[in-house]
C-alpha cells in the first residue's frame, strides 16, 4: 500500500494530523492498535471534562437556596460513569465518520518500521510505504515501583474509566500533578471521602502565577481537600480494603485508591531504530523543532517529551503536517498552546509569565480585572477569579496572559485566537456583550493602558501597533 501520509495513532494529535492532511489533498492512512480516539476522548480529556461539568453543578448547589432553588441534589458516580461512556462512544463514532468521509484509510493494528520508507502493520504484516510518517502514539499510566494497577481497588486513570467506579466511599488519591489536582476535586464533589497524598507540592507550579496556585489552594481546602505531602510507601490488599503506608510512616485504610502518578511515552514495539529514529533515556522520541524525527518522519505529541496535554497534541499536529508540504517552513512554538485545570476554580493560561517575559530580555508589564465586581459573575454567584494580561513595556505586544474563574478554559481563547501584532489594541477596541464574563479583558486591557504608558499601543493614537518582539 503507498500513501502520501501515514499517521500512527488515533489520539487527538494522530486524528487532527490525518484530518489535516487530507483536508490538504494528501492521500492519508491512520493506523490504531487499540481504541480508536486515544487516551484524550476514552480516558482523559473528553471524559474527565463531563465529569468536572457534574462535579460543578454539585458544588454550585450551596447557592441554589439563596437562588430560589429548593430541594437536595446528590451524586451518582455510577451513573456518571455510564453518562461519559455515551459522550465518548458519540464522539468517538463521529471521529471515524468524518474520517471516512475525508477518504483516509483506517487500518486497525501494531505498526512498526521495516525501515526508513517502510511500515509494516500486524497481524497480516501489511506493508506500507508513505512519503511521509506522522508517529502520533501518546502515553500510558506510570504507576510507582513496587505497585501494580489492580481491577477495582489500586486504578489508574485509564482504569478508572474503562471499569466502573468501585463502590467504596473511602478513596486515597495519590500524585500531585494535573489529574490529581482534578481528581480529587471531582471525586470528592460526588461524595467521596477523598485522602490525597502528594510527594510532591501540587501547588508549585511555574507555568500559573502564584496568585493563581494561592486562590486554587484555598478553594480546595475549603472543600476539605488539602494534599499530605508524603508518598506511598506499600500497599496491602485486603479482603474488604486497601492498607496504604506513607514515606512518612502514617498508616491508613481506603477501599480503592487512584494513582495519578505520571505518565510515560509509548515508544517500544515500533523498531524505531531500524529507521534511524532516537529516543531519549525517558524514551521519548528526539526531535528537532519542526517535529521531525528523521528525514520525512515527524513525531507528536505524548510520545515527545514537554506537556503532556492534547493541546499541544493538536498543535503539533498542524506544525508536521505544514512541515510535510513545505518542509522547514514552520517551527514549534509551545508558548502559543493555552494550557488549563479543571479543578475546585477553573485556570488557563497561554503564551509568557512574567518570568519568561524578563529571561527574553523584555520588560513585562500586567494588566488586571477581577470578576468579584462583574455583573454576569455576581449573577452567577461565583466572583472567584480573575483575567490577568502580560504585556511588553516596549514594544506594546500582548505576551501572554492568564484566567481564573468559571468557564475559563473558554475564555482563554479570547487571547489564543489574537496572540499577534495588535491584539491588545483588538481587545480595547472589541464589541463585548453586557454583562458578560468577557468583557473583563477589555478592562484588564486598558488598565493595562493606563497604569504602564501604553495608550498608544492599545488605544491608537499612536504609531505603535503592538507587534510581538522578535524572540
Amino acid at each position: 500500500m503507498e500513501c502520501d501520509v501515514l499517521v500512527i495513532g488515533s489520539g487527538p494529535g494522530g486524528y487532527r494530523a490525518a484530518v489535516l492532511a487530507a483536508l490538504r489533498g494528501l492521500k492519508t492512512v491512520i493506523v490504531e492498535k487499540a481504541v480508536w480516539g486515544g487516551c484524550c476522548l476514552n480516558r482523559g480529556c473528553v471524559p474527565k471534562k463531563d465529569w468536572h461539568h457534574s462535579a460543578r453543578l454539585l458544588d454550585s448547589a450551596r447557592h441554589f437556596g439563596g437562588r430560589g432553588i429548593v430541594g437536595d441534589l446528590r451524586g451518582d458516580l455510577g451513573a456518571a460513569w455510564r453518562h461519559q461512556r455515551e459522550v465518548v462512544a458519540a464522539v468517538r463514532d463521529s471521529y471515524r465518520s468524518y474520517l471516512k468521509r475525508l477518504g483516509v484509510t483506517a487500518v486497525e493494528g501494531r505498526a512498526r518500521f521495516q525501515d526508513a520508507g517502510t511500515v509494516v502493520v500486524d497481524p497480516g504484516a501489511t506493508a506500507i510505504s508513505p512519503r511521509a510518517v506522522i508517529i502520533a502514539t501518546g502515553s500510558t499510566p506510570r504507576m510507582p515501583q513496587g505497585i501494580e494497577a489492580l481491577s477495582g481497588r489500586i486504578l489508574h486513570s485509564d482504569l478508572l474509566f474503562d471499569e466502573p467506579v468501585p463502590e467504596g466511599a473511602r478513596v486515597a488519591v495519590v500524585g500531585g500533578g494535573v489529574i490529581a489536582l482534578e481528581f480529587a476535586y471531582i471525586l470528592k464533589a460526588f461524595g467521596r471521602d477523598v485522602r490525597w497524598l502528594a510527594r510532591n507540592d501540587p501547588f508549585a507550579r511555574a507555568d500559573f502565577s502564584a496568585p493563581a496556585m494561592k486562590l486554587l489552594r484555598a478553594e480546595l481546602a475549603d472543600r476539605g481537600l488539602v494534599p499530605i505531602r508524603e508518598g506511598v510507601g506499600e500497599v496491602e490488599v485486603g479482603d474488604r480494603e486497601i492498607r496504604l503506608a506513607t514515606t512518612g510512616g502514617e498508616a491508613f485504610v481506603a477501599d480503592w485508591a487512584l494513582f495519578a502518578t505520571g505518565r510515560r511515552p509509548v515508544t517500544d514495539g515500533l523498531d524505531l531504530e531500524r529507521a534511524g529514529l532516537r529516543r531519549d533515556a525517558q524514551g521519548y522520541i528526539v526531535i528537532d523543532d519542526e517535529m521531525r524525527a528523521a528525514p520525512a518522519i515527524y513525531a507528536i505529541g505524548d510520545c515527545v517529551a514537554g506537556p503532556m496535554t492534547a493541546n499541544r497534541a493538536l498543535y503539533e499536529a498542524s506544525v508536521a503536517v505544514d512541515n510535510i508540504l513545505s518542509p522547514g517552513g514552520r517551527k514549534r512554538d509551545l508558548a502559543a498552546v493555552p494550557e488549563a485545570v479543571y479543578s475546585a476554580i477553573e485556570l488557563a493560561r497561554v503564551g509568557l509569565t512574567e518570568e519568561e517575559a524578563e529571561d527574553r530580555g523584555l520588560e513585562p508589564a500586567v494588566g488586571f480585572a477581577a470578576f468579584e465586581t462583574s455583573p454576569r459573575a455576581l449573577g452567577q454567584d461565583d466572583p472567584r477569579g480573575y483575567v490577568r494580561l502580560v504585556a511588553d513595556v516596549d514594544s506594546g505586544a500582548l505576551l501572554g496572559g492568564e484566567v481564573l474563574g468559571a468557564e475559563a478554559g473558554e475564555l482563554i481563547h479570547m487571547l489564543t485566537a489574537g496572540a499577534s501584532g495588535g491584539a491588545l489594541r483588538r481587545l480595547a477596541s472589541a464589541r463585548f456583550n453586557h454583562p458578560s464574563r468577557a468583557e473583563e479583558f477589555q478592562n484588564a486591557a486598558e488598565t493595562l493602558a493606563a497604569k504602564w504608558r501604553l495608550q498608544d499601543h492599545v488605544f491608537g493614537t499612536g504609531e505603535g501597533d503592538g507587534a510581538p518582539p522578535e524572540s
